[in-house]
């Protein structure tokens, strides 16, 4: 798309998504089957397992450079 970055893209269509919602909500449409605490369930179950994935990955050498830099730092 021109030199946009994906993350550029996928937040801007969350955000109209947002805007849009919000808009039909105040009119009395609900477009989201969902309940607040369904939603905030939702968010911290997403944000717990993000969490723990992202702590896993960075504390576990995957890619032969990340073993090749764990060698050097135990090597001093």
């Amino acid at each position: 798309m021109n030199g946009i970055q994906k993350g550029t893209v996928m937040r801007t269509a969350v955000l109209l998504l947002a805007l849009v919602n919000t808009t039909l909500q105040l009119f009395g449409f609900d477009i989201l089957p969902f309940t607040e605490n369904e939603v905030e369930i939702g968010v911290s179950a997403l944000l717990n397992m993000t969490a723990a994935l992202t702590a896993w990955w960075w504390n576990n050498s995957f890619t032969e450079k990340a073993r090749e830099a764990d060698k050097h730092l135990h090597a001093n």
